[in-house]
């Protein structure tokens, strides 16, 4: 090889094993009668082609391996001849370890010890599209990037797992990479388990033909009750050919062959039931694909799929929740029967929350049958439902990486997640204030310091923060104030009004609900003295903005919803509540996703700002849990 061909090799060493396989080759061939690749010394191409190799972790293993004798040879070499070149690798492996220990000492223990590592670290996410993220799938994908950005100097594959037609949309695969990216989770490679329908179709014709599978047309309730008691299906011991004859009838979408499935033939007894012959291919001939259209009458499944695409795209170790921990054995005789490279498991702890499900069979039929708006409903436990509930992405990546990689199983309370968001947005939301509309109470202000005509001053948005910077304030002689302050007032007594002063109430109209008060300014009175400190508007000197302010409540009524429970039966029957009030002026300028506080309401995202949607001239405000119960 030439030089420049040599300078190409030495910037693509970054990649999985199957990207960088043929630059190893064109190496293995060059070094056939040559010590170093370039000269009779050290070169810079050799310095740099070897550090790329050293810092990727699948190529050292594969070099380390033997298979090209001139590539290892010449890497184990220059290792033992040539330490001073090995100063950025190791300052690289020392940077690695700070990070363990910082995130570490931040939340979770990180302090995992990977297998083998230091022979490469290739991590994947593996959703399946048929549903937008939830937080479930958050700390898989944070994790997973974590070990693979982080924690090691390696690679993500975010691999969408679409083999199942009838759930699958491309609008779920594309909400998918969106909310990965809004997440800041970049993957190196994005691929789908349908790029590989004609190797895995390849794969399951080889476990039959080697007597490890078999085609079964017993139907579903039998098979599942003959798993359960460890009975072998009457189809086990078909022979080769009728289960190739039956699994091309299949493929062709005979009807003979859609009665069938085919099972890997593992065991009928084994005390783990994930290894009764689970079923690997299933036909679908009523929805076309997504991607392949109608190409295929037969799917993979996941048992089936995960452990062939895993091993085949480089990954190294897949991390998954702890539902899987019990069809580990089953992804090992995969890889084992199909001699196939090893792909190492990391089981962890799915996030569970009280009064939330995360199936997504569940979270679907809430969507399909209108109990909420959507996938992105602020009820809903997606990442975009509680991004339009207020989360932000760095309160999310915080808590999430703060729980760790622990097997250990808990359900958590909501509150800690929502306190972690507090941290984030009370330092820096801009204050308003909101006056519920119904019932609101007219205030007429007397004295010798009440305004002669309105007018307005500058106050800071955030009492701590001037960066935030100011906003208009109206004063004036008439106010108005919500009705629970007001009801609560007696008379001749000493009030604060917020940001203006203290006033003494004169006059409270009789009856229920109060209509108005009257309110002498004492402007040189002590804030500090006064028990009730009050929000309020005035209605001149400003144009007043209309606001819907929603909560948002619980879908379920039951702390942890199991599996066999009846979910109509535990659904909330009242999860949603509005009221409409009028906010101060400054609000006209808020769009969508600002987040602010409502002085003494609490902390509100906008769902849509005045001049946005369309019902103008109104903003929409969502509430924002703090941790704290109301």
């Amino acid at each position: 090889m030439k030089a420049d061909e040599l300078v190409t090799i030495s910037t693509s060493l970054g990649g999985d094993f199957k990207s960088i396989e043929p630059h190893l080759v064109r190496l293995e061939k060059h070094l056939v009668l040559r010590t170093y690749l370039a000269g009779y010394t050290l070169s810079d191409l050799d310095a740099k082609i070897w550090v790329a190799i050293k810092s990727n972790r699948a190529a050292v293993a594969f070099v380390k391996k033997g298979s090209y004798a001139n590539l290892a040879r010449w890497f184990a070499y220059v290792e033992q001849v040539h330490p001073e070149i090995q100063t950025e690798v190791k300052a690289a492996d020392k940077a690695r370890k700070e990070k363990v220990a910082a995130a570490s000492k931040a939340g979770g223990s990180y302090n995992l010890a990977l297998q083998n590592a230091d022979q490469g670290v290739v991590c994947r996410f593996l959703p399946e599209p048929s549903g937008y993220l939830h937080i479930g799938h958050a700390k898989a994908a944070l994790l997973s990037d974590y070990f693979a950005h982080q924690a090691y100097n390696g690679k993500l594959r975010l691999r969408l797992d679409d083999t199942n037609p009838s759930k699958e949309k491309e609008e779920f695969q594309d909400a998918i990479i969106e909310d990965l990216a809004l997440m800041g989770v970049k993957p190196d490679f994005v691929s789908y388990t349908s790029d590989y329908f004609d190797h895995l179709y390849d794969t399951c014709l080889g476990l039959i033909k080697s007597g490890h599978a078999y085609a079964d047309d017993t139907d579903v309730e039998t098979m599942r009750d003959e798993r359960g008691k460890g009975v072998a299906s009457k189809r086990r011991e078909r022979t080769v050919e009728e289960n190739l004859a039956i699994f091309e009838q299949m493929k062709q979408g005979a009807e003979d062959g859609l009665k069938n499935c085919i099972r890997a033939k593992i065991s009928v007894d084994n005390p783990n039931k994930a290894m009764r012959d689970p079923v690997i291919y299933r036909c679908n001939v009523n929805d076309a694909h997504h991607r392949t259209g109608r190409k295929w009458n037969i799917y993979p499944t996941y048992d089936l799929a995960c452990p062939v695409v895993d091993s085949l795209e480089g990954v190294t170790h897949a991390l998954r929740s702890t539902e899987y921990t019990d069809r580990n054995p089953q992804f090992q005789w995969f890889l084992d029967t199909l001699k196939l490279r090893q792909v190492h498991m990391w089981d962890f702890a799915r996030m569970n929350f009280i009064r939330t499900f995360l199936s997504k069979r569940k979270l679907a039929k809430l969507v399909d049958t209108g109990r909420v708006w959507g996938w992105d409903d602020p009820r809903m436990p997606t990442i975009r439902g509680v991004r339009r509930r207020g989360m932000t992405i760095p309160a999310l990546r915080d808590f999430i990486l703060k729980q760790g990689p622990s097997r250990n199983v808990v359900v958590m309370d909501w509150t800690s997640f929502w306190a972690a968001n507090k941290k984030e947005i009370d330092p820096v939301a801009p204050r308003h204030t909101a006056i519920l509309a119904k019932d609101a109470v007219k205030v007429a202000i007397m004295g010798d310091e009440a305004p002669a005509t309105p007018h307005t001053e500058d106050k800071p948005k955030h009492p701590k923060n001037p960066a935030i910077g100011t906003k208009k304030v109206a004063f004036s002689k008439e106010l108005i104030l919500d009705q629970a302050d007001a009801a609560l007032f007696k008379n001749d007594e000493e009030i604060t009004l917020m940001q203006w002063g203290n006033g003494f109430v004169r006059a409270i109209a009789s009856g229920e609900p109060i209509t108005s008060i009257t309110v002498e300014l004492n402007l040189k009175g002590d804030v500090r003295s006064t028990e009730k400190k009050v929000t309020w508007l005035s209605t001149e000197g400003q144009k007043l903005v209309k606001a819907e302010l929603w909560e948002f409540d619980y879908l379920i009524t039951k702390d942890k919803l199991e599996e066999d429970d009846d979910l109509e039966k535990f659904l909330n029957p009242t999860t949603a509540t509005m009221d409409e009030a009028w906010c101060d002026e400054g609000v006209k300028d808020l769009k969508k996703d600002d987040i602010i506080q409502l002085e003494r309401r609490g902390y509100y995202r906008v769902d849509k700002g005045v001049d946005e949607g369309e019902d103008k001239g109104k903003i929409v405000l969502f509430a924002i849990p703090t941790g704290k119960a109301k």
